[in-house]
């Protein structure tokens, strides 16, 4: 009675391709032999839905992102960031020109101090080099 209320999705061809680099992956790390991976590859090419799928690679580890993943998820990691600093400085220099209208005067921007700060860390951070690129790998 469960499986006819759970939802039935069909897989894509895309699908089926990260399965089999996933298999083949396995087999170079030696988690398969020869034998397991031809016969789960050929189930992972007959699959029709997802969940045919996802129970040939189950047992295996999900794969380590490669160099270049791991620099585009830092990377908009760090744009992420930038954009958390525009939205502190619209904030900060909004409560410092009520504060300027409502005095009459223009003060000293204080803003800068905070912002300052938070500008050096994320170009520290651009400019720091990585613990892997430290330890040579």
């Amino acid at each position: 009675m469960d499986d006819q209320l759970k939802p039935v999705t069909r897989t894509a061809d895309r699908e089926r391709d990260s399965a089999l680099d996933l298999l083949a992956t396995a087999l170079a790390e030696g988690r398969l032999d020869a034998h397991e991976h031809a016969h789960r590859s050929r189930q992972a090419l007959q699959a029709r839905t997802s969940a045919e799928l996802a129970a040939l690679t189950a047992d295996l580890p999900a794969p380590e992102p490669s160099a270049r993943e791991r620099d585009r998820k830092d990377l908009r990691e760090w744009l992420d960031e930038w954009r958390y600093w525009l939205g502190g400085a619209v904030i900060m220099s909004a409560i410092w020109g009520i504060d300027c209208f409502r005095d009459h005067e223009l003060t000293y921007y204080w803003p800068l101090l905070p912002l300052g700060v938070w500008a050096a860390v994320l170009i520290a951070i651009a400019l720091w080099p990585r613990n892997e690129e430290k330890n040579g790998s």
